[in-house]
């Protein structure tokens, strides 16, 4: 299994020649060192409905012929933008042939602003995934802070990989991602969700120190790298 970042939250998992993007944020990151149209993809997962989580999924999965997996009302938007979705929720499992998807829940919010109209829509709840393949188990947090129910996804999942969010202002920052590690029994983690905008500014260096002082890999990529698990 690899795992490419490709910037914020965005991260390709790929398996066995088939793959899934999850929160594609590359259009509207300066950072980015890769095109959306230049993605290629099996599957789009939106674990929320903030738009630097969810600014090029339509386009890459029109350009790819593939669905977008999200909560129902946030496939629904999608939707309406002419791609392909499957609606689910927390606690549901989607099957996508190379991979499984699981939808757990996040303590953050969901919703789309449309400030031209002045409205915000709702986006339903904010969620993350655990995705199951090749008999590795990745976490992805999605954006959230710290609550004690990740020590029961450790319990239940045994995670090779958990993606975190540790950037603070708008998700939990490196001291309660260092928590939600443990509790997750997380033999490593890949920090995301720092360093795009000046609030969420963060010594990622320092947290993967503090990472290896508890027993735990920790790995900081740079955009359009990867790992191998």
């Amino acid at each position: 299994m690899k795992i490419i970042f490709h910037g914020h939250s965005c991260v390709q998992i790929e398996v066995g020649g088939k793959s899934l993007i999850i929160d594609p944020f590359i259009s509207g990151n300066p950072a980015a060192v890769t095109k959306p149209e230049d993605i290629k993809t099996d599957a789009v997962l939106l674990t929320h409905s903030h738009m630097d989580h969810i600014l090029d999924a339509a386009l890459i999965a029109i350009s790819n012929n593939v669905p977008v997996v999200a909560t129902v009302e946030l496939a629904a938007y999608i939707g309406w933008k002419g791609a392909q979705t499957i609606g689910m929720n927390i606690g549901g499992t989607v099957d996508l042939g190379f991979a499984k998807a699981t939808m757990i829940h996040a303590f953050h919010t969901s919703g789309i602003t449309l400030d031209d109209q002045q409205q915000i829509l709702y986006g339903g709840m904010p969620a993350g995934f655990i995705i199951e393949a090749e008999g590795k188990t990745v976490l992805h947090a999605g954006d959230t802070g710290l609550f004690s129910d990740m020590k029961m996804f450790g319990e239940l999942y045994n995670i090779d990989l958990a993606i975190l969010p540790m950037g603070g202002h708008f998700t939990m920052g490196p001291e309660h991602a260092l928590i939600a590690a443990k509790w997750l029994n997380a033999k490593q983690v890949l920090p995301v969700h720092y360093n795009t905008f000046p609030p969420i500014r963060q010594d990622v260096a320092s947290f993967v120190d503090a990472l290896g002082k508890e027993g735990i890999k920790g790995i900081a990529l740079e955009y359009g790298e990867s790992l191998e698990l």
